[in-house]
């Protein structure tokens, strides 16, 4: 497999910039997620790695050869679209063995390869069924054999569930993953599902009004966003924000907020901007009684094992995370703690995140 690397990538259409100046890398069999909003850039940048679009200015490197210019058919590179793209009036065994017949693969090679791509997704018993007959999740699949059975370079997703239903996106999440593993490909996946993002992911890219905004670990994207965007595009629910007070001096640890004042990691630079956004997860605020702020109990929503409890304050309406043994109503009176080496300041102005001992605790491990 290999490793891409894009460098300065532009991409306009006359007026409009769908793709602003990106820089990153993508490693040797990872599993790398471009996910963001509809309309963001990603599908574009996917299209250009892919060599279907052109970059405007920029360089692109698979496996360290620049391919900037090259056309689609000189990459090595397989493409699964959302819409599975399979030839109606061939059988599965067909479909997936195209690519190489188009390659002059000898013919037992073909047979061979066909049937062990086959028994890799669990299909090898439809091999001779009409592509028509079958279910949606049958068809995906024979949609990711026909890329497999090349043995490319990489493999470009642009959501290739989003046509699935709920309970087969879900299957079909696992599955992928479990057969990246297998394979060790480089694989590139275009979502705007960030449940699909976070649990198939090495690294996540979010996008935003085509640039890239962060990238890391599913796990980092979500404790430690770097804009408020991500904050609030990452989780469900929502990070919750709180309007604070700017002006904060370098070593601040607590930010003052409508009702109260609320304790904050350490921060490593001074906030001159004149307003400040505290972020916090509904997992990390608790009902106690010796809490910072005071609100009212707005609806109370049943998960399982765990409720979603709304409560309305001075600072904003604000989701927490409960466990189900608490009990509290609607209209009630309650007094909300947080945990403050979890919370993130923000410049309300560039509405980026402020270095603190939290991105601290990143750096270090």
């Amino acid at each position: 497999m290999a490793d891409i690397h894009l460098h300065q990538v532009h991409k306009r259409f006359d007026d409009f910039v769908a793709v602003r100046d990106s820089t990153f890398d993508i490693k040797d069999g990872e599993f790398f997620v471009m996910l963001g909003p509809s309309g963001c850039g990603k599908t574009t940048t996917l299209r250009m790695i892919a060599g279907l679009e052109l970059p405007t200015s920029g360089q692109i490197l698979l496996d360290g050869e620049e391919v900037t210019h090259n056309p689609a058919s000189q990459r090595d590179i397989a493409f699964v679209f959302q819409l599975f793209a399979l030839y109606p009036h061939m059988n599965v065994r067909k479909n997936i063995g195209f690519p190489l017949v188009s390659q002059g693969t000898p013919r037992g090679e073909i047979k061979q390869r066909v049937e062990e791509t086959a028994r890799l997704l669990r299909i090898d018993h439809l091999l001779d069924s009409r592509v028509s007959g079958l279910s949606s999740g049958d068809r995906q699949r024979v949609a990711l054999g026909r890329a497999i059975v090349r043995r490319p370079k990489a493999f470009l997703m642009d959501e290739p569930l989003g046509a699935l239903d709920a309970e087969f996106r879900e299957l079909m999440c696992e599955e992928l993953r479990l057969l990246h593993n297998r394979i060790g490909a480089t694989t590139v996946y275009v979502t705007h599902d960030q449940i699909e993002a976070m649990s198939m992911a090495d690294r996540i890219a979010v996008m935003n009004q085509a640039e890239v905004l962060q990238i890391g670990p599913p796990a980092e994207v979500y404790a430690r966003p770097a804009t408020l965007f991500v904050a609030n595009f990452i989780g469900s629910p929502a990070m919750n924000f709180l309007e604070g007070e700017g002006g904060l001096p370098s070593g601040a640890a607590a930010v003052r907020v409508k009702g109260g004042e609320i304790a904050v990691p350490r921060l490593h630079e001074e906030l001159k901007a004149k307003r400040a956004v505290v972020g916090v997860r509904p997992e990390h605020i608790s009902i106690r009684e010796d809490g910072a702020l005071r609100g009212s109990v707005f609806g109370v929503e049943y998960m399982g094992t765990r409720q979603l409890v709304t409560v309305d304050t001075e600072a904003g309406r604000l989701k927490v995370r409960a466990p189900n043994t608490l009990r509290v109503s609607d209209g009630e009176n309650v007094s909300l703690s947080f945990n403050a080496s979890r919370l993130v300041v923000f410049d309300g102005e560039t509405e980026a995140a402020v270095r603190s001992d939290l991105y601290s605790e990143a750096a270090h491990g």
